[in-house]
Order: structure tokens, then C-alpha cells, then sequence
């Protein structure tokens, strides 16, 4: 059985990222979404709120858990038998990006694999960043993220203001 994981901030979870994960869950025996914390940049979701997000998008999906992460991607892969780690790409800054990210996962444990799928077109322009501030000025989100999520982001920033 081939255990694959999709780490990620998702926040927000976006339709692109529920596209990859529709995608990895058909070429794997088991996904899970590991939700991590950027340590870099100020959520906006707290981990519990993206993984209510991420299991109400995927709940059609049986062979795919969410579960929250912390540390090192690859121990928690060794944590959960996986040796599959799931990418998305959206362009060659990614590609740069993840490429470092794997070469270094593969020098902690060579027996892990990074597989990158290419986002669908019509998101690869998306970033969590571009959604917060479209979110922020009242935009409409509906064809980006899952309905609870536009709602959610417009509830927070409003709150936050």
C-alpha cells in the first residue's frame, strides 16, 4: 500500500488545492493532508479551522485523511509510513522552490519521493496572499475556495479590522 502525503499551510484552503488533492488521492492507496503552520507568515485560520475546511472538501473521498503537522515534513512521513510527498506547481518559481524542498527531504531520507503535479490553469495564479487581500477589499471568491472558506476569510478580516 503506497501512503502519499500532501503537506501544507492551506490558509486558505483553496479549489486548486482540493483539485490536487482529488488528483493524489486517485494515484495513491491512502492520502493524507498533513496542515502545517508557515513559520513564516501570520495565519489567518487557526489548524483545527483548516482541517474542518480540508475534511468537509474531501469527505467524498475515502482514502484521504487530514491530519495536523508539526516539525519536519519527513518525520511525520516516517510517523505514518508514507514515502510519497505530494507538490503542487503553479510555475518555474515553485518548481525552484519545491526542487530545493526535495533534494533536501531526499538527504534526510532517501526513501522518500516527491511527486509535483501542475496545477490546473485556471488557478495557478492563485496564492494565499492574493486571496486575503482580495478577500480584504470585498472581493468575490466564489470560484477560488470552498464557499465556508469565502465566508470564513470575510468573517476573520472583518473581525480583524
Amino acid at each position: 500500500m503506497t501512503i502519499a502525503v500532501f503537506p501544507g499551510s492551506f490558509d486558505p484552503l483553496t479549489n486548486g488545492h482540493l483539485d490536487l488533492i482529488q488528483r493524489a488521492s486517485r494515484m495513491f492507496d491512502h492520502l493524507i493532508v498533513a496542515v502545517g503552520q508557515n513559520t513564516s507568515k501570520r495565519g489567518v485560520f487557526t489548524a483545527s479551522e483548516r482541517v474542518a475546511f480540508i475534511e468537509a472538501g474531501t469527505q467524498a473521498l475515502a482514502n484521504v485523511s487530514v491530519q495536523v503537522e508539526a516539525g519536519l515534513t519527513v518525520d511525520f512521513m516516517r510517523s505514518v509510513n508514507a514515502t510519497v510527498l505530494v507538490r503542487g506547481l503553479r510555475n518555474s518559481t515553485d518548481f525552484e522552490f519545491e526542487q530545493g524542498i526535495a533534494g533536501m527531504n531526499r538527504s534526510l531520507d532517501d526513501q522518500i519521493d516527491t511527486v509535483c503535479l501542475m496545477a490546473a490553469p485556471k488557478y495557478q495564479f492563485v496564492s494565499s496572499s492574493l486571496l486575503k487581500e482580495v478577500a480584504q477589499f470585498g472581493g468575490d471568491l466564489t470560484q477560488l475556495v470552498p464557499p465556508a472558506v469565502a465566508q470564513g476569510l470575510r468573517d476573520r478580516l472583518e473581525r480583524d479590522k
